[in-house]
Protein backbone atom coordinates (compact mmCIF):
# COMPACT_ATOMS: atom_id res chain seq x y z
CA UNK A 1 0.00 0.00 0.00
CA UNK A 2 1.65 3.20 -1.11
CA UNK A 3 1.66 6.54 1.78
CA UNK A 4 -1.46 8.06 -0.43
CA UNK A 5 -3.57 4.95 0.15
CA UNK A 6 -2.24 5.30 3.73
CA UNK A 7 -3.06 8.69 3.91
CA UNK A 8 -6.54 7.79 2.80
CA UNK A 9 -7.44 5.58 5.09
CA UNK A 10 -6.36 7.55 8.14
CA UNK A 11 -8.84 10.18 6.74
CA UNK A 12 -11.51 7.78 6.13
CA UNK A 13 -11.07 6.36 9.98
CA UNK A 14 -11.13 9.57 11.29
CA UNK A 15 -14.40 10.79 9.51
CA UNK A 16 -16.25 7.74 9.71
CA UNK A 17 -16.12 7.42 13.31
CA UNK A 18 -16.43 11.25 13.80
CA UNK A 19 -20.21 10.59 12.06
CA UNK A 20 -20.60 7.38 13.97
CA UNK A 21 -20.19 9.87 17.33
CA UNK A 22 -22.84 12.24 15.51
CA UNK A 23 -20.14 14.91 15.58
CA UNK A 24 -20.04 17.69 13.06
CA UNK A 25 -16.58 19.21 11.75
CA UNK A 26 -17.14 22.32 13.13
CA UNK A 27 -18.10 20.37 16.46
CA UNK A 28 -14.29 18.80 15.97
CA UNK A 29 -12.89 22.06 14.78
CA UNK A 30 -13.89 23.93 18.07
CA UNK A 31 -12.55 20.92 20.26
CA UNK A 32 -9.23 21.29 18.29
CA UNK A 33 -9.26 24.83 18.96
CA UNK A 34 -9.31 25.26 14.72
CA UNK A 35 -11.39 26.70 12.20
CA UNK A 36 -13.69 24.00 10.70
CA UNK A 37 -11.80 25.13 7.56
CA UNK A 38 -9.22 23.73 8.49
CA UNK A 39 -10.59 20.70 10.28
CA UNK A 40 -11.98 19.92 6.54
CA UNK A 41 -8.46 20.15 5.40
CA UNK A 42 -7.51 17.28 7.50
CA UNK A 43 -10.30 14.86 6.18
CA UNK A 44 -9.76 15.71 2.87
CA UNK A 45 -5.80 15.27 3.37
CA UNK A 46 -5.50 19.01 2.34
CA UNK A 47 -2.88 20.01 5.16
CA UNK A 48 -0.63 17.59 7.27
CA UNK A 49 -1.14 16.35 10.56
CA UNK A 50 0.95 15.75 13.12
CA UNK A 51 1.35 13.13 16.00
CA UNK A 52 0.13 15.43 18.35
CA UNK A 53 -2.75 16.75 16.25
CA UNK A 54 -3.29 12.80 15.54
CA UNK A 55 -3.75 12.38 19.15
CA UNK A 56 -5.74 14.88 20.02
CA UNK A 57 -8.41 14.02 17.36
CA UNK A 58 -8.14 10.16 18.95
CA UNK A 59 -8.80 11.22 22.56
CA UNK A 60 -12.00 13.34 21.03
CA UNK A 61 -13.31 10.35 19.05
CA UNK A 62 -12.78 8.11 22.05
CA UNK A 63 -10.62 5.66 19.97
CA UNK A 64 -6.76 4.63 19.85
CA UNK A 65 -4.70 6.24 17.32
CA UNK A 66 -3.23 2.87 16.81
CA UNK A 67 -6.85 1.93 15.57
CA UNK A 68 -7.56 5.41 13.46
CA UNK A 69 -4.19 4.43 11.60
CA UNK A 70 -5.31 0.46 11.43
CA UNK A 71 -6.31 -0.86 7.78
CA UNK A 72 -7.43 -3.69 6.76
CA UNK A 73 -4.82 -4.88 4.43
CA UNK A 74 -6.77 -7.79 2.89
CA UNK A 75 -9.51 -5.58 1.47
CA UNK A 76 -7.56 -2.59 1.08
CA UNK A 77 -10.42 -0.48 2.97
CA UNK A 78 -10.44 1.51 6.24
CA UNK A 79 -10.78 -0.91 9.29
CA UNK A 80 -14.20 -1.00 10.36
CA UNK A 81 -14.91 1.78 13.20
CA UNK A 82 -13.88 0.83 16.90
CA UNK A 83 -16.27 -1.03 19.25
Amino acid sequence: MNVDNQLQAVASNIRNRRIDLHLSQVQMAGLLNITQNAYSKIEMIKTKMSVERLCEIAEILKISPRQLLTVNILTMHPAKKAS
